[in-house]
């Protein structure tokens, strides 16, 4: 799929927690290997939005979706869909680091094992290559076998990027990713991810205005369950259509 394609296609989205009405009519368009940021203040739907894409809303009680969601043009809301090869594809990083009590080497080869690569030549290339596009090789390569839980915060969130990555998804959805993590910390992720854009489609969750600015080419501001806007990243940050956008941006409230 070209960049600025429509990789994922929400038409006509509600999600609704028993009787209460979380999402509200959400029809948004995400293109191919772009990252797009999900805006607005806490409680406004981005994180209950961003789990409808791979269907982890699936596993709350009491939870109703209507509407589509495309993904390459097929709606993964169909009766026939595979949710365990649903969230191959669509990879999930959370706002805590949460690497498994296991070595880094075996964090990362976990999936593939999952689904079911055994050959130990493949896990090592599978291994190597994962830790590299996750920019965490050079600081691991000697230590494999040492526990996931002694590396520092940064590199365990980068550790869990690699885990996502290691069973090849095509998207890689992002929950704060950088919100638990210190300022050079943060730097480090946003940079991975800005040259991770090449072969995923990367939609990210961020309360941080500065960084949807410096890492998103398209933003969708949510308030209330509902997308007020959404747009080209520049355009919403210097030249918003809604006044809601512009206060929330310039900080007059969220």
């Amino acid at each position: 799929m070209k960049n600025g394609q429509s990789k994922i296609q929400v038409q006509n989205l509600n999600l609704y927690y028993g009787s209460l009405m979380a999402l509200k009519n959400i029809s948004i368009q995400l293109p191919s290997n772009q990252i797009s940021a999900l805006i607005g203040p806490s409680g406004c739907g981005k994180s209950t939005f961003l789990r409808t894409l791979n269907r982890m809303n699936d596993l709350i009680p009491r939870v109703t979706i209507e509407g589509n969601v495309l993904i390459d043009n097929h709606n993964i809301y169909e009766k026939d869909i595979d949710v365990v090869e649903l969230r191959k594809q669509i990879g999930m990083v959370f706002q805590k680091p949460n690497p498994f009590p296991m070595s880094i080497y075996e964090n990362v080869v976990y999936g593939p094992k999952c689904h079911g690569v055994k050959d130990k030549k493949k896990l090592n290339e599978i291994a190597e290559k994962s830790l590299k596009k996750a920019v965490l090789w050079d600081e691991v390569k000697d230590r494999l076998k040492d526990s996931a839980l002694s590396l520092s915060g940064g590199q365990q969130q980068r550790l869990c990027i690699a885990r996502v990555l290691a069973v090849e998804p095509g998207i890689v959805l992002m929950d704060e990713p950088t919100s638990a993590l210190d300022p050079i910390a943060t730097l480090k992720i946003e940079e991975l991810v800005t040259n991770l854009k090449e072969d995923y489609t990367i939609v990210i969750v961020t309360h941080n205005m500065e960084q949807a600015a410096r890492v998103s080419d398209n933003t969708s501001f949510f308030l209330n369950g509902e997308v007020i806007e959404t747009g080209a990243t520049e355009i919403i940050f210097t030249n918003p259509e809604h006044k809601k956008t512009e206060d929330y941006i310039t900080g007059r409230f969220g």
